[in-house]
């Protein structure tokens, strides 16, 4: 393991081994795995790491964080709570049964989140409340561009202030705050909000999966292959996918991944709309006014990025055959056997 990633492990074990309360615990366990934390820190910096060290970097960081996750747990069970209840109130203690699962979607954004770390990706976040400009402006979608149109957008404070209609107003706020720190490999998981009818298919909260690559020389093969590596990854080598010429403003050429239905298998059901296939998001070239609007020079660099479904990618891993399953309130959800 690398020097500096094993002096962490061996500081922290040490310090974890010597707790003695759940306080100290937790406390502990913010400092290295929180949002804020050293863990999440290294993976943010993962980018200015030498380009042909940063996948072993990357699988070395990702062993650092699951030993530390393993102590930390293993302590948990030996530590006691800072505060002790008494034995009339241990008794006054309803006993709940000991089950649960992350949600679905939560599991699949674990399997990315992984996937990518591996490759050397860094892992980003960005507002919920965005504006007109890093919404639609800085992507290539001006006032009176049609796009506006098919995004049904809702507004907070109409026409300045709204709620992100795409994963791609994150990358808005990724390109400006990197222009300086070229190359970028990032991907990020993200809440969207449109104005949609609810259907077996459609939601009016969703959640995409997003990455994004700023490089020199960097080609449509780059982005074909990062999909293929993500499809085969989550459904077996076996998944069937297609890839369609679509328009996306803020790409130029932009591609539409369809994979085979998994409830019909390419017959054509309700759920596919009698197509056999199922739209899993969208995908590009980053189209150069896009990374002249973010200060970065488009003859310089070049980039790809893809927004991709993640209900309907968590749908198709567990046979999920309504999005509404994933916003619901059924606690006992167990996924089907594939």
């Amino acid at each position: 393991m690398n020097d500096n990633l094993n002096k962490i492990l061996n500081q922290y074990s040490n310090q974890i081994s010597l707790l003695t309360s759940k306080a100290e615990l937790e406390n502990i366990r913010v400092e290295l795995l929180g949002r804020k934390g050293i863990i999440n820190e290294l993976f943010q910096n993962i980018k200015n790491i030498a380009p042909e060290e940063r996948k072993n970097y990357g699988s070395e960081l990702n062993q650092l964080k699951t030993e530390l996750e393993n102590l930390i747990s293993q302590k948990s069970a030996t530590v006691t709570s800072t505060q002790q209840i008494s034995v009339s109130d241990q008794k006054s203690i309803i006993s709940l049964p000991k089950i649960g699962h992350l949600h679905p979607i939560t599991q699949t954004e674990e399997q990315l989140n992984n996937l990518f770390r591996s490759l050397g990706f860094s892992i980003y976040d960005g507002p919920v409340i965005v504006t007109d400009e890093y919404n639609f402006e800085r992507l290539n979608v001006p006032a009176n561009h049609p796009a506006r149109d098919m995004q049904d957008s809702l507004y907070i404070d109409e026409p300045q202030y709204l709620l992100r209609t795409q994963t791609s107003t994150i990358e808005s706020y990724l390109l400006e705050a990197s222009k300086d720190k070229l190359p970028i490999r990032t991907a990020f998981p993200g809440t969207t909000y449109r104005n949609e009818k609810v259907n077996r298919s459609n939601h009016f909260i969703f959640h995409q999966y997003q990455a994004v690559v700023v490089d020199k020389n960097i080609t449509m093969k780059d982005l074909i292959g990062t999909m293929d590596l993500m499809f085969k990854t989550l459904y077996g080598p076996d998944v069937v996918v297609r890839y369609r010429a679509k328009y996306y403003p803020e790409v130029e050429p932009g591609v539409g991944p369809d994979m085979q239905c998994f409830k019909c298998h390419g017959q054509g059901c309700p759920l596919c709309k009698h197509a056999g296939w199922i739209e899993m998001g969208g995908s590009g070239m980053i189209h150069p006014k896009v990374l002249a609007n973010a200060g970065i020079d488009p003859k310089e660099w070049r980039g790809f990025a893809f927004g991709m479904g993640l209900d309907r990618w968590t749908m198709a891993q567990n046979n999920i055959h309504d999005i509404r399953t994933l916003l619901g309130g059924n606690l006992a959800y167990k996924p089907s056997a594939k």
